[in-house]
């Protein structure tokens, strides 16, 4: 794990998004060092939820994330064994792994790959059909417009048609209710969130500082960052 990354500061929404969507399956498509997908899968195991995880990667990076090192693979793989009753690791293209997930499964798919407009719209259209009836779509760096960024362009394209919120920290989290049955706590939140904007984006900007916060702690005590930040969280709520 990492000692600073954008998406720590959405670790407690991600939580509470696997509490409201009991998903049947998640997909991640961009996991990189696995803070946004371990915070699923510890979400899935907290609640006992009967869940299917699947993370997709090349872990070799891109233009946007750079080139990995091989030790960011291994490091994920021996941090996720404690998952991996219900989770897999597809070390493969987004395309690749299509033909793995069943048409109409996904209820909580998480897109995170390269973020030029047309790769993140491509991602989008190609996974659609996968996703289920209850499904909600998250895509990261919504608000991020430097280096040829294009996930703001599609978002604004997007969010109008469907229930959605956009978070702005963390460089930004929009998620988008488009299945014709999200479960009602889903959309509970999200017309909440939308009732009050301000108060909801502070709520969370708050809670994922503290997040940040504890992991940058863990780092200098060479402790395992991400689940002492979970525990941490936990324990104050």
């Amino acid at each position: 794990m990492q000692k600073k990354s954008s998406w720590n500061e959405h670790v407690p929404f991600a939580l509470l998004l696997v509490e409201l969507l009991e998903p049947r399956v998640i997909v991640e498509l961009g996991t990189q060092r696995g803070v946004s997908y371990c915070a699923f899968c510890q979400a899935v195991d907290e609640l006992k939820l009967g869940t299917r995880c699947y993370a997709v990667d090349t872990w070799l990076g891109d233009a946007h994330a750079g080139l990995y090192k091989e030790s960011v693979f291994q490091d994920l793989r021996d941090y996720h064994r404690q998952y991996e009753s219900f989770s897999k690791l597809l070390r493969m293209t987004f395309d690749e792994a299509l033909p793995q997930i069943a048409d109409g499964s996904v209820d909580l798919l998480h897109i995170d790959g390269l973020h030029f407009y047309d790769a993140v719209k491509k991602d989008y259209e190609s996974w659609l059909p996968k996703v289920s009836d209850r499904g909600v779509i998250i895509f990261h760096d919504t608000v991020e417009m430097a280096r040829d960024f294009g996930v703001h362009q599609l978002w604004a394209e997007l969010s109008s048609s469907f229930p959605s919120f956009n978070f702005e920290h963390g460089h930004g989290l929009g998620v988008l209710a488009v299945g014709p049955q999200v479960p009602a706590a889903m959309l509970d939140f999200l017309r909440s969130a939308n009732e009050k904007p301000g108060a909801t984006r502070a709520l969370f900007s708050s809670l994922g500082r503290r997040v940040l916060l504890e992991v940058e702690k863990d780092w200098l005590t060479h402790q395992p960052p991400l689940g002492r930040a979970l525990a941490a969280l936990k324990a104050k709520a």
